[in-house]
């Protein structure tokens, strides 16, 4: 019996915790805002892009998860299946991206911060 308790506490705590912040953030001027299933549809086009289990287990997570806050926490495994099989230049632009969907969704204490990887490109493109 003790195997069946805790899904079942999991599963009331995720019922109770399904009150989250405003998931529309406003685009351009008319344009569509964007919400959690913008954000999830690109994420998982993204993982689409590499064929392998990897890339399956993080799109039956991205399918799954419940708030924006869990798909902001999955970018860093993105990262590195993107960078795996397309560079890691090219996976830094493709998260950067994403990331700027997020913009205005989520709370203040979850932002990006600056990234060596655009000082980087940037000091590339310089020379």
């Amino acid at each position: 019996m003790r195997w069946f308790m805790p899904k079942l506490r999991n599963s009331i705590y995720a019922m109770l915790s399904s009150v989250h912040a405003p998931t529309d953030a406003v685009r351009g001027p008319g344009e569509q805002p964007i919400n959690l299933e913008d954000i999830r549809q690109n994420m998982l086009e993204m993982t689409s892009l590499d064929s392998g289990e990897r890339s399956l287990r993080l799109a039956r997570r991205i399918r799954y998860a419940s708030d924006l806050e869990s798909l902001w926490f999955m970018r860093g495994e993105l990262m590195g299946l993107l960078a795996r099989t397309h560079g890691e230049a090219a996976a830094f632009e493709k998260v950067e991206e994403l990331s700027s969907m997020f913009t205005d969704l989520l709370p203040a204490g979850l932002r990006s911060r600056p990234s060596p990887l655009g000082h980087y490109r940037n000091r590339e493109s310089d020379d």
